[in-house]
């Protein structure tokens, strides 16, 4: 039988009216069989996460102070839900429990987990299934590092025996069994991993989206969907700001050869868009997706003949390192040399940065320009297409945007950009119309 992995984020469980929907979609299917909840989202935009609500109350009790009317209103989120659902489910004990757990100041992880481990209690009931705490069966180390080794042979043994189970998202024990949890948007790593360890066919991760989005639709107006995209086009447009999927839940199901099918709980029937590790699918466009971010400074060396310095490269770079900066794109020349930095980590130790490059180096001269974005271009079709850098440089120009670096990779995956912070949306609107609009 055919077994899929199903997460479902927290504006997908917010109120009974969704529980309903996902109940609809995993009873839809009968391969559906491992389910992971993140905690209740929100219902309408001036509504408040669940996870919120807990920080704030946990950050009450650890302070002493009263948090009984914080605590009843996250009790009434989950009550609402289970009447809304007419289910015979009391969670009394377990709301005792975590309320004695902030008074005995178990920890702001402990805190953000529960709302994850309520919603799992609540929809297992509801669907039937078993419920297994991810405590149970995911694991860190004493560093705090994922134990990945331990946790995959947890969660073959715990699962594969269960035909049906509720695993909860974002969290997993310490050795000394107290609670850690995964950055914020972890549940898709909980999701991947149990994709992973029960050998899962494929991993449905299901959201308010029909999918991954070519370009931001803050920027542009009613971007069509990705239909298929690989883990490579992914990580680089991950890594530029574009959000669907938590970055790190990637490696696991990667590792393991399986695919990720992000879905919209909201409108089932999408195909949605299929993240892959490779692909024989001719895409639609030349384009994959356009990404970027703002907020970046470069450092411009000049010196001659820097081309035959040995060492030159590694003795930049160790000013940086020294002070602790890392570097996103380093473009050079015969002569120059570029490193583009965050700005915010630059600014503080620009000074020391600047001594250090002199001193190292020797430069002819030293060129900083500020409130720089960076706008990366993917597509896997974009190697065996001609002109795409020369296309892209074409938009620009017409946008009347001047393009104050490029830099492309050896794969040919990604093109980057960089241009002012005032022409960004100006630049990535434009290179959606040249490679998208222009080619329907």
């Amino acid at each position: 039988m055919m077994t899929k992995v199903v997460k479902f984020g927290g504006s997908s469980l917010a109120s009974a009216e969704q529980f309903k929907k996902v109940a609809d979609i995993i009873h839809a299917e009968d391969s559906r069989r491992y389910v992971v909840p993140s905690a209740p989202g929100k219902r309408f935009s001036e509504d408040t996460k669940v996870t919120d609500m807990l920080y704030a109350c946990y950050d009450l009790a650890a302070k002493g102070k009263s948090f009984d009317e914080a605590f009843e209103k996250i009790k009434e989120r989950y009550n609402g839900i289970i009447e809304g659902l007419g289910l015979d489910l009391d969670l009394t004990d377990e709301f005792n429990i975590v309320k004695a757990c902030f008074i005995g100041k178990a920890g702001r992880d402990y805190a953000a987990s529960r709302g994850e481990y309520l919603n799992g209690i609540v929809l297992a009931k509801y669907l039937g299934y078993e419920f297994v705490d991810a405590a149970d069966i995911i694991f860190f180390k004493e560093t705090g590092e994922f134990d990945a080794e331990r946790t995959q042979k947890a969660v073959a043994e715990r699962l594969i025996g269960i035909d049906r189970a509720v695993v909860p998202g974002f969290y997993g024990s310490m050795p000394n069994d107290t609670i850690k949890t995964f950055s914020r948007g972890g549940s898709d790593i909980t999701g991947s991993i149990v994709a992973a360890g029960v050998g899962a066919d494929l991993y449905e991760n299901w959201t308010d989206v029909s999918g991954f989005l070519i370009s931001d639709p803050r920027i542009v107006k009613d971007p069509l969907p990705i239909n298929t995209i690989t883990y490579k086009e992914l990580r680089e447009l991950s890594y530029m700001g574009a959000g669907v999927l938590h970055e790190d839940a990637i490696f696991p199901v990667r590792k393991a050869g399986i695919a990720i099918n992000i879905k919209n709980t909201n409108a089932p029937d999408d195909p949605g868009t299929m993240i892959v590790e490779s692909t024989s699918q001719k895409p639609q466009f030349t384009i994959t997706g356009i990404a970027g971010k703002k907020g970046f400074t470069v450092v411009n060396i000049e010196k001659d003949m820097m081309n035959s310095e040995l060492g030159f490269g590694r003795r930049v770079l160790e000013v940086f390192e020294k002070n602790g900066i890392s570097f996103e794109h380093m473009p050079s020349g015969i002569d120059t040399m570029s490193i583009v930095v965050h700005q915010t980590e630059f600014e503080p130790k620009e000074q020391e940065i600047l001594s250090g490059l002199h001193r190292n180096v020797h430069p002819d001269s030293i060129d900083i320009e500020t409130d720089l974005a960076l706008i990366a271009v993917v597509g896997r079709a974009m190697k065996s297409a001609r002109g795409t850098a020369g296309r892209i440089f074409s938009a620009l120009a017409h946008a009347h945007v001047n393009v104050k670096m490029i830099d492309q990779g050896s794969s040919e995956l990604n093109i980057i950009i960089g241009v002012a912070e005032k022409d960004f949306e100006a630049a990535i609107k434009s290179i959606y119309e040249i490679f998208v609009v222009h080619q329907l």
